[in-house]
C-alpha cells in the first residue's frame, strides 16, 4: 500500500522496512538474501515447502497485526488494537498449532481473507480521500471474495498463496539487497526505510530560503502527483475487480460443466438387506443406441467390505427380443473418475457405441446389456476403484436387479465384458459369480486393455518421473484405498499437508471442466512428487494392490485384447499377465493390435469388435470354437 503522510496506515509487510530503518548495509544483505532464497523456495517447491510457507503466513499475520496497531492515529483505537489482536492471535496459533494446521490451510487463509478485507472495508468508510477510499473498498471486497473461493478451491489455493508470498518475499528480499548496494557504493553506513540519502543540513537551510515562485512550482508538482497517485489507485481498483469477477465467472464455469447427481441416485431411508434388489427405475435422458430403450436403476449391493450399501446402473433393452429369454452382457466400463458425479448414467452418452463396444451389434442380436456404475459413483458411498470385490459385487447385483424389471424376462446366461478397470472388474466379477449370485450362469468373460495386476501396474507407474496425470490417477488409486480399508493410512503415502490437495483431485471428473484445476494443481506441485513420499507397493497399500489381483479360477474362457501402442497399460504387463492366466490353466484367446492405444479396441471401426460379437455369441449358444491361444 502507497504510504502518504501520516495518514495513511501501514500494512501487513510494509512493516518491515520500519524495522529494518537505519540497519547497515550488512544486515540488508542478510535480510535480503535470505528472504530472497526464501521466496524462490516456496515458489518453485509449494509442498516441500509446506512447513515453510505456514510459518510464513503465521508470521505475516503477526506482522499485519503489529502494522494495524501502528497505522494512522486518526484510525480509531478500537480498530486498530481490536483487528491487530485478532491478526495477532491467529498468527500465534498458526504457528504454535503447526502440525495440525498444515491440512487446515486453505481454511485459514480464508480467514485471515475475511478478516483483512473487512479491515480494507472499515477503513474506507472513516477515512481518506476518495481514490483511497475506493481502493480500500474494493481490496475489502475482492479479499472476502478470494476467501470465499478459497474454500470451493482449497488445492488450488495453497498453491496460489505460495506463489504470492514466495514473489513478495522474492521481491521484498531482492530490493533489500539493491538498497543494501546503494548504501555500500555511497559509503553509507545505515540506510533510511525509503532507500533514499538523508539530507543534509545545507539541504534543509536552501529548502528553507526557496522563492514563492518555487514554492507554487513545487505545490503544482504536488498536485500532480496526487492526481497520479489517485489515477494509479482507480487502475488497481479496477484491476482487482476484474480478477475478482474472473475468478467468480471461473467457478461458475466450472460449477456448470460438472455432472449434477439428481435425486434419483438417494437412496430412501429404508431399502432391502438383501442384494441384488430392485429399489426404483427412471428413464434415460441421454442418447440411446437404434432399435433399444434404456433404463437407469437404483438397487441394492455390498460394498467392498461386505457391507449394505447402493449402486446405480443403465440397462440397454432391444426392442426386438430373440425367442425366450434374454442372453446378458455385463459392461464394465473403465476408469471415469472416483466422484459421485462420474457415474456414466449421469453422461449423455454412456449407451452408446462409442462408451460400450459393439453395442449396435449387441442389440441387433436381442442381448440386453446391463451396465454397472459400481457403488460410490451416482448413488453414495465409497468408490471401488480397483477393489475387486466391490466392483465385483455391484456388477452381479445389477444384473439380478434388472431381472426384477415388469416385463423383462432375462436368461442366465451372462457374459462379461469390461474395459481398463472395467477389466478388472469383470475378471473378479467372473472369480465371484458362483458364490455371491449362483444364479447367473457366466459363459466368458471379455477383455479390453484390462487393468489385470494392480500391484504390477503401480509399480509401472512410478518408476517414472511424475507427471500432473500420474499425480491424478494415483489419488484415485489412494483415497478409495484408504477410506475402504481400515489398515491403509492416506498420509503414510504423501507429503505433509497435501491430503486436501489429493482429495480434492478424487472430486472432479474427466469430462467436467474443473478437472482443468486438477491437472494444474497437478503440475504445480509434480515436482514435488506428492504421492510419492512413501512407496505405494509396501506395506499396507502394497499387500492391499496384491490381494485385488484377480486369481481366478475362471472354468468358463477368456478373451483378452489389447494395443501394443498402450500408453496407459503398457503391453509387456498384458504379455505377462497372459503367461500366468496360461500357467494356471485357463482358456484364453489372446489378441495384440499392432498401433492400437489404451482406447482404440473398443472405439467403432476397430477389428476386435467383429471378434467380441461371435465370440460372445458362441459362449451363449456353448458353439464349439477357437477358444484358447495357450501353449498345451
Amino acid at each position: 500500500m502507497i504510504r502518504e503522510g501520516r495518514r495513511t496506515p501501514v500494512y501487513g509487510w510494509s512493516v518491515v522496512p520500519r524495522l529494518v530503518r537505519g540497519a547497515p548495509p550488512v544486515v540488508l544483505v542478510v535480510v535480503g538474501a535470505l528472504s530472497l532464497l526464501v521466496g524462490l523456495l516456496i515458489v518453485t517447491r509449494p509442498l516441500t515447502s509446506l512447513v515453510l510457507l505456514t510459518v510464513y503466513v503465521g508470521l505475516s499475520a503477526i506482522f499485519s497485526g503489529v502494522a494495524r496497531m501502528l497505522s494512522a492515529p486518526e484510525t480509531a483505537l478500537w480498530s486498530r488494537i481490536g483487528f491487530g489482536a485478532v491478526w495477532i492471535a491467529l498468527g500465534l496459533a498458526i504457528l504454535l498449532g503447526l502440525g495440525r494446521t498444515l491440512e487446515l490451510l486453505p481454511g485459514i487463509i480464508a480467514v485471515l481473507l475475511v478478516l483483512g478485507g473487512l479491515a480494507s472495508i472499515y477503513d474506507a468508510l472513516r477515512r481518506g480521500s476518495v481514490s483511497q477510499r475506493v481502493l480500500a473498498g474494493v481490496w475489502g471486497g475482492a479479499q472476502i471474495a478470494f476467501a470465499i473461493l478459497s474454500y470451493a478451491w482449497p488445492d488450488v489455493t495453497v498453491l496460489v498463496v505460495a506463489v504470492v508470498f514466495g514473489v513478495r518475499t522474492v521481491v521484498f528480499g531482492a530490493s533489500m539487497l539493491v538498497r543494501a548496494v546503494r548504501a555500500l557504493v555511497e559509503g553509507r553506513g545505515s540506510v533510511p526505510a525509503t532507500g533514499e540519502p538523508a539530507p543534509d543540513r545545507a539541504e534543509t537551510d536552501a529548502a528553507a530560503s526557496v522563492s514563492p515562485s518555487a514554492s507554487a512550482a513545487a505545490g503544482r508538482r504536488g498536485r500532480v502527483r496526487a492526481a497520479w497517485l489517485a489515477a494509479g489507485r482507480y487502475a488497481l481498483s479496477a484491476l482487482l475487480i476484474a480478477l475478482a469477477a474472473g475468478g467468480w465467472w471461473a467457478n461458475s464455469w466450472f460449477e456448470d460443466g460438472a455432472q449434477v447427481v439428481d435425486a434419483f441416485y438417494d437412496p430412501p431411508a429404508v431399502v432391502p438387506y438383501e442384494h441384488g434388489r430392485l429399489i426404483r427405475i427412471d428413464d434415460f435422458s441421454g442418447q440411446k443406441p437404434p432399435g433399444a430403450d434404456v433404463r437407469r436403476i437404483l438397487y441394492t449391493t455390498r460394498d467392498a467390505n461386505g457391507q449394505p450399501a447402493v449402486a446405480s446402473a443403465l440397462v440397454i433393452v432391444p426392442h426386438e427380443a430373440p425367442p425366450g429369454p434374454r442372453p446378458v452382457v455385463s459392461w464394465n466400463h473403465g476408469t471415469t473418475g472416483v466422484a459421485r458425479g462420474c457415474a456414466p448414467s449421469l453422461r449423455d452418452a454412456s449407451a452408446t457405441k462409442w462408451a460400450i463396444p459393439g453395442l449396435d451389434e449387441a442389440v441387433a442380436r436381442g442381448w440386453v446389456v446391463v451396465a454397472s456404475d459400481y457403488a460410490g459413483q451416482g448413488a453414495p458411498g465409497v468408490f471401488p476403484y480397483l477393489i475387486g470385490r466391490g466392483e465385483a459385487r455391484s456388477s452381479l447385483d445389477a444384473i439380478l436387479a434388472a431381472g426384477e424389471i415388469d416385463g423383462l424376462n432375462l436368461s442366465r446366461r451372462t457374459v462379461v465384458w469390461g474395459h481398463s478397470q472395467g477389466g478388472h472388474a469383470a475378471l473378479w466379477t467372473s472369480q465371484i459369480a458362483g458364490d455371491y449370485a449362483p444364479d447367473i450362469d457366466v459363459r466368458g468373460t471379455a477383455l479390453l486393455a484390462p487393468a489385470g495386476q494392480p500391484l504390477e501396474l503401480a509399480e509401472e507407474l512410478t518408476s517414472g518421473d511424475a507427471n500432473a496425470l500420474l499425480s491424478i490417477l494415483i489419488s484415485w488409486v489412494l483415497v478409495p484405498y484408504a477410506d475402504t480399508y481400515d489398515d491403509i493410512d492416506l498420509t503414510d503415502y504423501i507429503a505433509p499437508g497435501s491430503e486436501a490437495i489429493v482429495r480434492e483431485m478424487t472430486q472432479r471428473c474427466p469430462t467436467e471442466p474443473g478437472v482443468m484445476v486438477s491437472v494444474a494443481t497437478a503440475l504445480g506441485v509434480s515436482e514435488d512428487r506428492p504421492l510419492f513420499v512413501g512407496d505405494l507397493t509396501a506395506g499396507a497399500l502394497g499387500r492391499r494392490l496384491e490381494d485385488n489381483t484377480p486369481t481366478g479360477p475362471w472354468d468358463q474362457p477368456i478373451l483378452i485384447a489389447w494395443g501394443d501402442e498402450d500408453e496407459v497399460i503398457p503391453a509387456h504387463l498384458q504379455h505377462e499377465f497372459v503367461q500366468r492366466l496360461c500357467a494356471e490353466g485357463n482358456q484364453v484367446r489372446v489378441l495384440e493390435y499392432r498401433g492400437y492405444d489404451h482406447l482404440r479396441t473398443l472405439l467403432p471401426g476397430s477389428h476386435f469388435i467383429p471378434v467380441l460379437i461371435s465370440w460372445t455369441d458362441a459362449r451363449f449358444r456353448h458353439a464349439d470354437t477357437h477358444v484358447d491361444d495357450c501353449p498345451d
